[in-house]
């Protein structure tokens, strides 16, 4: 019996089939493609779906996977592994919940960091009981050289690149600089005063940078309670099914 699970977000829309609690397929879409979707049908035995949408404009696809299968269109009210206490959990975004849902599937009983860096960089940790309390949003690193870019007369829009010195030699690198370094730095921030905070924590990246800090992150002192989990949002959907 397979599950399907899709994660509509800002910018991306992700696929995937369990089987039961197995990752068995990922797809990445430009958007949610009710066609390519039910394309799915014909290669696996969907019994039960979940959608996650920044998005409320997907009434095609929600009404083809109710009359297929048994949907769950996820929200914050539905019942969870975690005990939430976000004081707005209307206003939580529902990736955020996902992913330490997913965190806590992953690894129980042990309190958990998740970093999603994507068009916003999240940080979101879970206790050893399951206590999820908040987190922190910033810009995410596009969205920091497009701010540039906008809010000044001359910078120019700078595409990500590989440049990891301290000192850039023009303006193109010196933008680059301030962004990645910056970025690192504020990331690496997080971990230390979370790790001050939280005994035996365990470090998730996930979202659609994750591999850009990844082989960064590793190189410093946190490598050891480090892990890339870039599927972390579908595995915590996933779980929600079962939780049902």
């Amino acid at each position: 019996m397979s599950h399907l699970v899709i994660d509509i977000g800002n910018s991306r829309t992700k696929a995937a089939i369990f089987d039961d609690h197995k990752l068995v397929k990922t797809d990445i879409l430009k958007s949610p493609d009710t066609d390519h979707v039910l394309g799915y049908f014909n290669d696996y035995n969907i019994q039960h779906s979940i959608i996650s949408s920044v998005n409320d404009d997907i009434h095609l696809l929600e009404d083809a996977l109710a009359q297929r299968t048994n949907y769950i269109r996820f929200s914050a009210q539905l019942n969870n592994s975690i005990d939430n206490r976000y004081k707005t959990p209307g206003t939580l975004g529902l990736d955020r919940l996902a992913g330490v849902i997913g965190a806590k599937t992953l690894y129980p009983g042990i309190g958990c960091l998740v970093i999603d860096a994507g068009t916003c960089i999240t940080y979101d940790a879970i206790d050893k009981n399951g206590v999820y309390k908040g987190g922190s949003i910033s810009p995410g690193l596009k969205m920091r050289f497009k701010a540039m870019h906008t809010f000044t007369g001359r910078l120019p829009l700078v595409e990500l690149a590989d440049f990891d010195e301290i000192e850039g030699y023009d303006t193109v690198t010196s933008m680059l600089s301030g962004v990645v370094k910056g970025t690192l730095s504020e990331i690496k921030g997080f971990i230390e005063t979370y790790k001050s905070e939280y005994s035996d924590l365990q470090i998730i990246l996930c979202g659609g940078d994750a591999n850009f800090f990844d082989t960064r992150l590793k190189s410093s002192i946190f490598a050891h309670t480090l892990k890339t989990e870039p599927n972390l949002v579908l595995i915590g959907l996933n779980e929600v099914i079962h939780q049902q």
